[in-house]
């Protein structure tokens, strides 16, 4: 990285888990690692990380009232719900949710999904840090953990959309 970039080039690599990462409560279980946000970039505009989804895990429903989000599964297989479409996903799957798109995902596969993530403006960094646990690279994946109590206000301060009353 140019500590003064001159006209305006600026770059930045991350390697593999070299950014922020958290353990995730039930039922994503698995790993996320932030490797661009706008703490380590000039760019307030959006975040992004890989999350590594296990076998027979997911993502609740949910959805977002003021943030896009992109995926790209790089690794792994599985399901994607939006609203009430359902599609496979497989490497070199790419999937974009637009504000207010209920979505939900899940590996139904027999390995890790890894999925690679943007989320425009930033703050799913923000969400993975308030209901995860601090994670260093190699250490063995914790015993399962529930979502803590707050949740719910920690999704009304990111502006999440619930999930559809069933």
């Amino acid at each position: 990285m140019s500590e003064e970039p001159p006209f305006g080039r600026w770059w930045k690599v991350v390697g593999p888990d070299e950014g922020k990462s958290w353990w995730q409560p039930l039922p994503s279980r698995g790993h996320v690692t932030v490797a661009l946000d706008p703490t380590n970039t000039p760019y307030d505009g959006f975040s992004a990380g890989v999350q590594v989804l296990p076998p027979g895990c997911s993502v609740r429903e949910h959805g977002h009232r003021q943030n896009h989000e992109l995926l790209f599964i790089a690794e792994g297989t599985g399901r994607c719900t939006i609203e009430d479409d359902v599609y496979d996903l497989v490497p070199g799957t790419t999937v974009l949710f637009g504000r207010h798109a209920r979505h939900f995902v899940e590996n139904t596969g027999e390995t890790d999904m890894r999925i690679y993530w943007v989320f425009l403006p930033p703050g799913l960094e923000e969400w993975f840090a308030a209901i995860g646990r601090p994670r260093t690279p190699g250490e063995p994946m914790p015993e399962a953990f529930a979502r803590p109590d707050d949740v719910g206000d920690v999704q009304a301060r990111l502006k999440f959309v619930p999930p559809k009353p069933r």
